[in-house]
């Protein structure tokens, strides 16, 4: 049970007028907000925390990482998804130290969110080579000494590697063949039932802050069974289903080659496209599966530098906006983004779809990225908890942002700057359900300079096994150039590289 917890003289946006500031007392009780507005005699034992000079937000929710990346920001050069997927796969660990590794990796993100004023996360996590009871656990309990939100789930393709891409089978020699079929991989029994270690040991646990998600990496990493199983799953328990979907030009041919369909139209026909998917990246859509997305009742994660890193191309932002599918933004994998900054994220959505389209009144507005960032987070998280929302009744996630600092000195518009200006430093203080991690811009659950230290002590191996790494994979590297090429080559009736957004 958490104690109570008042937050004194914050400043709040009015509901009614956004861009106007008023002052008031948020009072928060068992993990929710109780009361807005002048507290006059709080309870006895209430924790008090001044918020003088600051404005009080929900905690930002990032809709999409992989934390098995965390250990590996400023590693890699900008590749297309496909080449750089053959570098990206994390250092392997023996036996006695995965579960460790696992759980640094993941305490190294959340000490980075939680201190940018993120309380919840979508964590897609990946294992290698496989799925672990103990591994999982690591990650669960790093979130949960962490004192953040997490929603988990275990992306992990089941098929083997060629049979993912076009063209690949053709292009690569026989031993290399071999050797990706000789790959571990899980049986859709073996991965269920690590789903079922995740479900039943953690979802709901620590209060209800931990919670599982089912994904299976993209539809076209894994066999029916185990796609059809999954979905079961997220139908049963009502959970989020983590889905990557035409993240790239390659992935449309994919479709085309493979399936005589979009990625979109085959989990749709499939019957598994629903209003618990959160479809992540859907760049590489036609007007066509902007409909379909829109009938589900989905979400679609927007991360816009992963986007930009990888070369995948633009989002058709408004085109989804205007269908009625709603947008949440996440960082995803640090590999990538090289941090989990969301306000980064979201001021990269501001901005980026301005050259996709003439029309300026058609570019993002400041409120649009806000909503996507609260409302669309919230959306895409299925918590029973009211996320992303300063009212009675929400969830006691609250963070202070300081008003005097230079991206709000002077305060011209507040739904503006907080997009544009805002990257992170103005963050002070950080509650989640009801609890105080964050006070003065120090972390008070966990401790990050040991964190850190054994983090140091890992890296050199970690950067032996990083090179190791890299050697296999340039091996691999031509053939991947040329299917991604042939794939570049092929007219889909789209440009999501600079136009058409």
């Amino acid at each position: 049970m958490t104690h109570d917890l008042l937050i004194r003289n914050a400043r709040i946006a009015s509901p009614t007028r956004p861009r106007s500031l008023s002052a008031a007392d948020i009072l928060i009780r068992n993990g929710k907000i109780a009361a807005i507005g002048k507290v006059a005699d709080p309870p006895s034992g209430v924790e008090v925390v001044m918020a003088d000079g600051k404005l009080a937000l929900p905690g930002l929710i990032n809709a999409h990482i992989h934390s098995p990346g965390n250990l590996m920001r400023g590693c890699l050069d900008s590749y297309p998804l496909e080449v750089f997927m053959l570098y990206e796969v994390p250092p392997l660990a023996d036996g006695a130290t995965a579960g460790r590794l696992a759980y640094l990796r993941t305490a190294l993100g959340a000490i980075e969110m939680l201190k940018l004023g993120i309380t919840t996360v979508l964590d897609d996590a990946f294992f290698v080579p496989t799925v672990q009871p103990d591994a999982i656990d690591a990650v669960m309990t790093a979130y949960r000494d962490s004192g953040m939100r997490a929603t988990v789930a275990l992306d992990q393709p089941n098929i083997v590697e060629y049979e993912k891409q076009p063209f690949l089978a053709e292009l690569i020699d026989d031993a290399t063949r071999k050797a990706m079929e000789a790959a571990p991989r899980q049986s859709a029994d073996e991965l269920m039932a690590c789903y079922a270690h995740l479900v039943g040991k953690w979802h709901g646990a620590a209060r209800g802050r931990l919670g599982a998600a089912v994904s299976c990496s993209a539809p076209h990493r894994v066999t029916k069974d185990y796609f059809a199983r999954l979905s079961a799953l997220s139908r049963e328990r009502d959970l989020p289903f983590f889905v990557h979907i035409l993240e790239t030009k390659t992935q449309r041919v994919f479709g085309e080659e493979k399936l005589g369909k979009s990625l979109v139209k085959y989990v749709d026909d499939l019957g598994f496209l629903d209003e618990r998917m959160l479809v992540i990246h859907a760049i590489w859509v036609d007007d066509s599966d902007i409909a379909v997305l829109a009938k589900s009742g989905c979400t679609v994660a927007h991360n816009p530098i992963c986007n930009l890193r990888l070369g995948s191309g633009i989002m058709p932002w408004r085109r989804l906006r205007n269908a009625g599918v709603p947008i949440a933004i996440g960082t995803d994998e640090a590999t990538v983004d090289d941090t989990h900054n969301l306000w980064l994220a979201a001021k990269a959505a501001g901005l980026v779809h301005n050259i996709a389209r003439e029309d300026w009144r058609e570019w993002p507005s400041a409120g649009e990225v806000l909503d996507a960032l609260f409302d669309g987070g919230a959306r895409a998280a299925r918590r029973p908890e009211k996320l992303g929302k300063l009212e009675i009744g929400a969830a006691g996630d609250v963070i202070l942002v300081d008003l005097e600092t230079p991206a709000f000195v002077p305060l011209n518009d507040i739904e503006r700057q907080l997009v544009f200006c805002e990257a992170g430093s103005s963050v002070r203080d950080v509650i989640v359900d009801g609890e105080l991690v964050v006070h003065n811009g120090r972390l008070l659950t966990l401790d990050e300079k040991a964190i850190y230290a054994e983090i140091a002590e890992l890296t050199p191996k970690l950067a032996a096994d990083m090179a190791a790494l890299r050697v296999e994979a340039a091996k691999l590297e031509p053939a991947y150039r040329q299917m991604y090429l042939r794939a570049m080559a092929r007219d889909v009736g789209l440009q999501r590289r600079g136009g058409q957004g």
